[in-house]
């Protein structure tokens, strides 16, 4: 059909009413629009035509900007005083997590009264498989996305966009395409003219560093992958050339899955005496980390999120977060994040526990990743998972990193 002629009332832009296949989908990506800036201005009606920016409390950077503040050339992770430079006249607020987890939960009950398939991502997001729902429901997965819609704007007062595609690469790519209040399809018969209109960096997993590679090797564009052959792309980049070329082509063969179980998977030390030096602390951290890895290997979970607790000897406990671009299971990488957590917070205060614990569970097949940038840490995640592989055919004393044999040692000593 040709949408050019077709014209929103409200704001003159072209709109497209049917798709071929629209009948046919039934993967949805949901993400909330500016989410945090969202719920404060529906908790704050005065904020509706304002710039809003959240953020400023961890290091300085900006968590959400309205869409006005992004008019301004506002962006998530962006240092606050240049937030502050491009948008003068914004409100800044710090963070409100537990509103905005309440709020996640309420949005979220309601995409399971459609399905038990709803696989969150974070707080404001989640993919949800709706095959089959039609019969229980009486409308195609389409019209229900578009009734859940407007139900979550009338009754949570928050607006959300929906990318409705034949795969979850496809749908997660849609639904950022026409933010806010956006409904975008993508189907089989249209995904390769539209994938190939898009940079590179639309893949997930390639970012910015990523992309600069690749850009060294003149390629900046889908389409140029989508001309290569998979051979090609193997021989040049290993695993990520894979990826690559299927990812061009819009094939993704994950599924939709229920994370109904574990929220998170954490473990924590109560330390013999109070410590407050860097290398002492770090050193405790390692086995926690180990720890930790061997529970999300032995479960099968990957998260982005790595949380560092600590228990001051006056009993205040401290955490600190670090959200990732992609999963992991694999202690180098909760050790590498753990230790960068710690180092700001040594500042002579004595500790009495130290944790660490991993959430917001993603698909395991998108975690530890081969990096393109940085292949000393692709050796490291090898080398962790050979160590692995040791140790199930051979017992856990069969292979150890140096760090842990040295504690094991400081331990023997003590109670000799």
């Amino acid at each position: 059909m040709d949408t050019k002629s077709i014209r929103c009332p409200a704001c003159d832009r072209s709109r497209c009413v049917t798709h071929p296949e629209l009948l046919d989908l039934h993967i949805a990506h949901i993400d909330c629009d500016a989410f945090y800036a969202a719920v404060e201005k529906r908790d704050n009606p005065s904020l509706a035509n304002k710039p809003v920016i959240i953020g400023g409390e961890h290091r300085g950077v900006v968590s959400t900007a309205c869409y006005i503040a992004r008019m301004n050339g506002v962006r998530s992770a962006m240092p606050m005083f240049k937030a502050k430079k491009l948008c003068p006249d914004a409100v800044i607020l710090k963070p409100r997590m537990s509103v905005y987890r309440d709020v996640g939960y309420e949005i979220r009950n309601k995409f399971k009264e459609l399905t038990p398939l709803v696989q969150p991502l974070s707080i404001d997001e989640a993919f949800l498989d709706l095959e089959g729902t039609e019969r229980l429901h009486g409308l195609p997965p389409a019209a229900l996305l578009t009734r859940l819609a407007n139900e979550i704007q009338e009754e949570i007062g928050v607006t959300v966009s929906v990318g409705l595609a034949a795969n979850k690469f496809l749908a997660k790519l849609a639904s950022d395409m026409d933010k806010p209040r956006g409904f975008t399809v993508i189907g089989e018969t249209d995904k390769l003219d539209i994938l190939a209109k898009l940079p590179i960096t639309r893949i997930y997993g390639i970012g910015a560093k990523s992309a600069k590679k690749l850009q060294k090797d003149g390629l900046t564009e889908i389409s140029q992958l989508q001309s290569m052959e998979e051979a090609t792309l193997i021989r040049r980049y290993g695993e990520i050339g894979q990826r690559l070329f299927r990812l061009s082509r819009g094939l993704d063969t994950r599924t939709v899955k229920s994370s109904e179980g574990a929220k998170s998977v954490s473990s924590e030390r109560t330390l013999a005496k109070d410590l407050a030096d860097y290398g002492a602390l770090e050193d405790k951290l390692w086995g926690i980390c180990e720890t930790v890895a061997g529970d999300l290997k032995r479960k099968n979970l990957a998260g982005v999120t790595i949380t560092l607790k600590l228990k001051t000897s006056m009993h205040r406990i401290v955490t600190r977060s670090r959200t990732l671009d992609a999963p992991t299971q694999l202690a180098g990488s909760l050790f590498e994040v753990g230790s960068d957590l710690l180092k700001p917070l040594i500042d002579g205060t004595p500790y009495r526990l130290i944790g660490i614990g991993v959430s917001h569970f993603r698909p395991l097949a998108e975690a530890d990743q081969p990096d393109l940038i940085e292949p000393a840490r692709t050796k490291r995640a090898d080398v962790e998972k050979a160590m692995d592989s040791l140790k199930n055919r051979f017992g856990n004393s069969t292979v150890q990193k140096g760090r842990a044999m040295r504690e094991k040692a400081e331990k023997q000593a003590k109670n000799t």
